[in-house]
């Protein structure tokens, strides 16, 4: 299952590529995860980079600035892009930090999937149960799912930011959840994976 139509997260995608060969930025959201896990593409593009790549970006875009989101906005169609800047932005950690946690993927300067995670958690607190919270819950499992993920450097950094609140959040609603079809888990595969990640969410939460 998809979220968004194929033809909207081509695109999206398309839109991506070409932009990885005209700006620098470190990339976030649902593509990012899409990298990682290969599991549900975006529609959204979401972006973290500095003031300089910005007014760069604003040739080519028309671009909003959301003071109550502390972000910046541009569309390309159906695509959304959304634009996090050092000292302005939190996007779940603030965004002059992610440049600590970055790796290379694919071409792609993209943070390290434990962070990725936390950015995910914070997603999902501000879209809770709508359709977007929903795709965040998804790719949030879908990083849990990998083998290399670290939960001990995960939980380290959820206390370094002080960030417990968005994993209780993820917690309760993975409680209320009891299969994720859109990512191949039934209620059986769902329930297992709720066994194994619990204890290890409980460690870092107590």
């Amino acid at each position: 299952m998809n979220f968004y139509h194929n033809l909207v997260t081509v695109k999206s995608w398309q839109l991506l590529l070409n932009l990885r060969q005209k700006y620098h930025f470190i990339l976030i959201g649902g593509w990012a995860v899409f990298l990682y896990t290969k599991s549900l593409k975006s529609k959204d593009i979401d972006l973290v980079t500095d003031y300089e790549e910005l007014e760069r970006l604003k040739n080519e875009f028309v671009v909003s600035k959301n003071d109550r989101l502390k972000k910046y906005e541009a569309r390309s169609g159906e695509v959304e892009i959304d634009i996090y800047l050092p000292f302005y932005s939190n996007p779940g950690i603030p965004a002059e930090d992610l440049k600590n946690f970055t790796v290379s993927l694919e071409g792609f300067t993209v943070v390290e999937k434990e962070i990725l995670a936390i950015l995910k958690q914070k997603a999902l607190m501000a879209r809770g149960e709508s359709v977007k919270g929903r795709k965040d819950l998804a790719d949030l499992v879908s990083i849990f799912r990998l083998s290399d993920f670290d939960w001990d450097k995960y939980g380290n950094l959820i206390k370094q930011y002080g960030v417990k609140e968005y994993l209780s959040f993820a917690q309760k609603i993975l409680r209320a959840t009891f299969k994720m079809e859109e990512i191949g888990l039934n209620l059986h595969q769902f329930a297992h994976f709720k066994r194994k990640i619990f204890p290890l969410m409980g460690k870092i939460i107590k």
